[in-house]
């Protein structure tokens, strides 16, 4: 890949990691007031509708491809909804902080389906990097607690559950775009399908407090959620998986950021700043591989 190449998945990259946190964030907003299930029933189809709209515009129906379309649609039967869902109920559970977190492991599974399904097989600098990338985010979120009780066990596995699902569908994705090469038309067909399923599987009661603003968040986090999803994909069909997923997975970062600025959080671990530089040069070992 050239230069400039890499530097627009880079670019992507880095955007959809910004997007992914600032909707972690904002998550911790609806959740007030809105229950996970029926928060990602809402910013799911919301989104959806979005893409569908602009789809006319978007998306270049002209090169529909059936095979590709098909692999977008499986996608979009586990992602994002269940991504979204899963993550909803982290947040919830255990925090922003600590669901960015552990969704750094989504490399690992990503890469792990990559070389069997495309044959994407990493070189020794990239997996360096990838390694360095997910130790450097671990050490970010060192001594995390979800508060005084700490982290119950089992809601760990909500955002690892999240990491599988989000790293295993990449590939399909990939595969998906090298016989359609359009980000557009991967988001818009993803994003229709899981929210057919969102909306199936909403149950009926009130979910919001009056006036709704629970629910114009999670409109909000919607937008942010697909754009990052749109981004991923646009970086997808730039560059190999192993490259975008460890770039992605950086978004604890700005998610400790953002954290901080706009609920208003003081202090940070005593290991982040380990965890900036070796996660900073787990970023530059993956470039340089």
């Amino acid at each position: 890949m050239s230069g400039v190449g890499m530097a627009i998945v880079l670019a992507l990259s880095f955007a959809s990691a910004v997007c992914f946190a600032l909707a972690l964030v904002l998550t911790k907003f609806g959740l007030r007031t809105v229950e996970p299930r029926a928060g990602a029933g809402i910013s799911v189809p919301a989104t959806a509708v979005l893409f569908l709209v602009l789809s006319p515009l978007t998306v270049d129906f002209a090169a529909w491809h059936g095979q590709a379309a098909l692999l977008f649609a499986a996608v979009g039967l586990v992602f994002p909804i269940a991504v979204t869902r899963l993550t909803f109920a982290a947040n919830r559970r255990i925090g922003a902080g600590l669901t960015g977190a552990l969704g750094n492991l989504t490399p690992l599974f990503a890469v792990a389906l990559a070389i069997l399904v495309l044959g994407e097989v990493p070189r020794p600098w990239q997996l360096a990097g990838m390694a360095a990338i997910t130790g450097g985010v671990v050490l970010l979120f060192a001594g995390s607690r979800a508060g005084p009780g700490g982290v119950p066990a089992w809601a760990l596995l909500l955002p690892l559950a999240a990491a599988l699902v989000r790293g295993a569908t990449q590939p399909v994705v990939k595969l998906g775009l090298s016989l359609w090469p359009d980000p557009f038309a991967a988001v818009t067909i993803g994003y229709l399908v899981s929210a057919v399923v969102a909306l199936a599987g909403r149950r009926a009661g009130p979910s919001a407090v009056p006036g709704g603003t629970g629910r114009l968040w999670f409109v909000a986090v919607g937008v942010c959620n697909g754009l990052a999803v749109l981004l991923l994909y646009m970086a997808l069909a730039r560059g190999p998986v192993a490259v975008v997923a460890c770039l992605v997975a950086c978004y604890p970062l700005p998610t400790l950021l953002l954290d901080r600025l706009i609920h208003g959080r003081r202090g940070l671990p005593p290991a982040v700043p380990a965890g900036v530089a070796i996660t900073v040069a787990g970023v530059v070992l993956l470039l340089a591989g």
